[in-house]
């Protein structure tokens, strides 16, 4: 495999296993907040919807052309989840109101696109000390 293509694989899966395991962080934190038992099977449960979501993102978008980016792929994964994994969540019969809405908007929308947010901020600054 080229380097350039191995560089590409390498970065794709370092994003898809960030996005992961920022998705089971947030469902793990929810279902802290909501003092649940089944640690590791009810964040899994909870999460799955999520991660779905996340891919079907990433496959509309092609994420991993640029999976850092904060737009577009980062958006998309973002949106994915979220709507992926309440659509998945309502269709399996676990519970899906205004208030989950809101709070996996902005929970998700922190985790995936900080993240991505940050990574540009890094480079920016790298390549104008490059520069200077």
């Amino acid at each position: 495999m080229p380097a350039a293509k191995s560089t590409l694989v390498r970065t794709a899966l370092i994003a898809g296993l960030a996005d992961a395991i920022l998705i089971l962080v947030f469902a793990a934190i929810g279902r802290d907040a909501h003092q649940r038992a089944d640690v590791l099977t009810g964040v899994f449960s909870t999460a799955w919807p999520f991660l779905a979501g996340a891919a079907i993102g990433w496959l509309a978008a092609r994420v991993w052309r640029a999976p850092f980016q904060t737009w577009p792929a980062g958006v998309a994964v973002w949106i994915g989840t979220v709507a992926g994994g309440m659509l998945l969540r309502a269709a399996t019969g676990q519970t899906v109101v205004i208030a989950f809405i809101i709070v996996a908007l902005i929970s998700l929308g922190i985790l995936l696109l900080g993240y991505r947010a940050v990574i540009a901020l890094v480079v920016r600054v790298r390549r104008r000390s490059r520069q200077s």
